[in-house]
């Protein structure tokens, strides 16, 4: 193995927006080095596989031009109505595939299911990779960026024209290139389980607000739910300790009897919320896409959707570069992708910020305010389609690049 590697892109983080990265770029006349610190076994064992993935229908068709998804399909489950209430309250909303004449507004999936399918396909298509590898170094020059990555127990130099950081919320990358982020502490915490229901969900997913923060309960396989409850911090440990049956019974009493009786059948989890966003998308020779770039509140399940899209739309751009003899890292592309992709972030974090603090108020004008909105929005055919629009993932224009051909 030699000590030095040149290269046109190393994508750092080889989870699902890195991996989408380097399959979508595969066929093109660029080489790929994706550099991953977590062996593909120890992916797959994790925990963290099991969280519930809100796929919106549009990411569904990127991943399937990817590859990705006829493998998964099965295993995902189809979210055909959404059903949005809060507490105590009259108002409510409710959007259906069927009126919207689409098979389903999105999926469920776990998340081991996607990384299996991404795994198999960097393999299928000899994608060259670094794996276990931790980049502990970053240099940028006018024609490239030297990267030192540590492998075992040796150091190796990778030159590339562009890196990009791909890995997750506590990006090393974005630590090493001394970007900035701007955090905003929700005074949150994420409560995780799954339950399976008297009732069978049937492809109903259920957004309910409550004064601690919003609950989810979204169909999942074998008739259960994925739950996803935003508490504050010391009801979230309170919850943590108790039995399951104290647990359930809490949790019933938050959601109410919409799906019967809740019955618990998987380990809890929790985690902080809070909003990470980039002080900025690029630096010279470098580009952070999904999680290191944005990490947002569970609430609308945008994250990973945004993160894809982050993926497909910098394959798009940097194929038509290779094709045209253009400098993949080149501050001009670089900063054009910056300039589209915040418009896109904006909007979406915008919109989850948006509900988190709307919905987190029960001061009683704020909820009269947003109850009458939930009617109307209900009863309003044009309104209705906008939301379900932003539900499916078609607020933005899908890549024309065949991806991963």
């Amino acid at each position: 193995m030699t000590n030095v590697m040149d290269c046109d892109v190393a994508i750092v983080g080889g989870g699902l927006a890195g991996a989408s990265l380097a399959v979508a770029l595969h066929g093109t006349p660029l080489r790929v080095v994706l550099i991953e610190a977590v062996s593909d076994e120890a992916r797959l064992a994790s925990g963290a596989g099991d969280r519930g993935i809100a796929l919106a229908q549009g990411s569904a068709e990127l991943l399937d031009r990817l590859g990705l998804w006829a493998g998964a399909r099965d295993k995902a489950t189809p979210i055909r109505k959404i059903h949005v209430s809060d507490r105590g309250h009259f108002g409510k909303a409710r959007i259906d595939a069927e009126q919207e004449k689409v098979d389903a507004l999105g999926y469920v999936i776990a998340a081991r299911e996607l990384e299996r399918q991404a795994i198999a396909a960097l393999s299928d298509l000899a994608i060259e990779r670094i794996v276990p590898g931790r980049v502990i170094g970053a240099k940028a020059g006018p024609d490239s960026i030297c990267l030192t990555v540590r492998q075992d127990d040796a150091e190796r130099h990778i030159n590339a024209r562009l890196l990009v950081g791909a890995d997750g919320g506590d990006s090393s990358v974005r630590r090493l290139l001394e970007i900035g982020e701007e955090v905003t502490d929700y005074g949150q915490v994420a409560v995780t389980a799954t339950v399976k229901p008297q009732r069978d969900p049937a492809g109903l997913a259920f957004e309910r607000f409550t004064p601690e923060g919003p609950l989810a309960l979204l169909p999942t396989e074998n008739r259960c739910c994925a739950v996803v409850w935003t508490r504050k911090p010391e009801q979230a440990e309170s919850l943590m300790a108790l039995s399951d049956e104290r647990f359930t019974a809490e949790l019933q009493a938050a959601f109410g009897q919409w799906l019967g009786r809740l019955t618990l059948c998987a380990p809890r989890r929790k985690f902080p919320l809070k909003l990470v966003r980039a002080r900025r998308l690029t630096v010279p020779r470098a580009v952070l896409i999904g999680n290191a770039a944005h990490q947002l509140h569970p609430v609308a399940g945008q994250g990973f959707n945004l993160g894809l899209r982050d993926a497909a739309r910098l394959a798009e751009m940097l194929a038509a570069a290779a094709e045209a003899g253009v400098d993949v890292g080149a501050p001009d592309l670089l900063e054009r992708f910056a300039v589209e992709r915040t418009r896109d972030h904006d909007r979406v974090i915008g919109f989850t910020d948006s509900m988190v603090k709307w919905f987190s108020t029960e001061q009683p004008a704020a909820a009269l305010a947003r109850n009458i909105g939930m009617v109307l929005l209900d009863h309003i055919p044009a309104a209705k389609r906008f939301l379900a629009r932003q539900a499916m993932g078609r607020g933005w224009r899908s890549p024309r690049l065949p991806l991963g051909k």
